[in-house]
């Protein structure tokens, strides 16, 4: 009977299942529980174990003395923490390396010199595992919640898709920017009319939120805001006009709203 064929990957297709990981932890309290455990066994050399803040140095040093612990539930216990401790810093290990590499490249050095403390023996699988270790600082562009696979063509697709969304971030908010250089003297405009178009009700409240915003108008998010509080002050301007008539405005509180308007349409 012929053997099925396992097809094989596409190196850029994220894991079908994601990794358990542990992620974010406060490790120093978790030391402190552990230091309590061999203060109450009595440990003799309590005193030399390192600060709480000193993860790897603490580690090694209860490593060193879990015979100190007098019953098996203490010992049981501490280890089970050192397990999650040891695969916390597995974790960060690579994100901290990948920005290590990154500060050395960016400090022109060659992947020639980085082979050796990388422990590869060429510049090719220095790059290759460089691209590896970047996969843990990287969000998956497929789906946020599965990392990016570690191999170097997930990496580099994962890479481009990242500049697409900031290239197109940024062009966002320079039309955000450039559209608010006419948005702000319109909405300046609506407000110096606010005698004549407060209505005690919606056009007031929106215009209360034009007039909170419009004096620290400076982020691309602010500048949004703007645009949205100046299209519903129009909208309800213009329900409120068969109310009201065009003939109890003056004529310049008319043409703020037609400026308003034009531009928001």
């Amino acid at each position: 009977m012929a053997r099925s064929v396992r097809r094989s990957l596409s190196p850029t297709k994220p894991l079908v299942k994601a990794p358990l990981r542990i992620g974010h932890l406060d490790a120093a309290p978790i030391i402190g529980a552990l230091r309590r455990l061999h203060e109450d066994a009595e440990d003799a050399t309590v005193d030399r174990m390192p600060a709480d803040e000193e993860l790897y140095g603490a580690l090694l040093y209860l490593e060193s003395r879990t015979a100190a612990l007098k019953t098996v539930e203490a010992r049981r216990k501490a280890a089970m923490e050192r397990i999650r401790l040891w695969e916390y810093l597995r974790e960060q290990a690579d994100v901290h390396q990948a920005k290590a590499i990154a500060d050395a490249r960016a400090a022109k050095a060659q992947w020639a010199d980085l082979a050796s403390v990388l422990a590869v023996n060429a510049p090719s699988a220095a790059y290759n595992k460089a691209l590896r270790l970047k996969a843990a600082t990287l969000p998956n562009p497929s789906d946020s919640e599965r990392p990016v696979r570690r191999t170097p063509e997930a990496v580099l697709l994962a890479e481009r898709q990242a500049a697409a969304r900031a290239s197109a971030q940024r062009r966002a908010e320079e039309a955000a920017a450039r559209r608010h250089t006419l948005m702000a003297p319109v909405a300046q405009r609506l407000l110096e009319h606010r005698g004549e178009l407060d209505d005690d009700d919606d056009v007031t409240f929106w215009l209360d939120q034009i007039e909170a915003v419009l004096p620290h108008c400076e982020t691309p998010t602010q500048f949004v805001s703007l645009g949205i509080y100046v299209e519903a002050a129009v909208r309800e301007l213009r329900k409120a006009e068969p109310r009201v008539g065009e003939d109890a405005l003056s004529v310049s509180a008319q043409h703020a709203i037609a400026a308003a308007s034009a531009l928001v349409t």
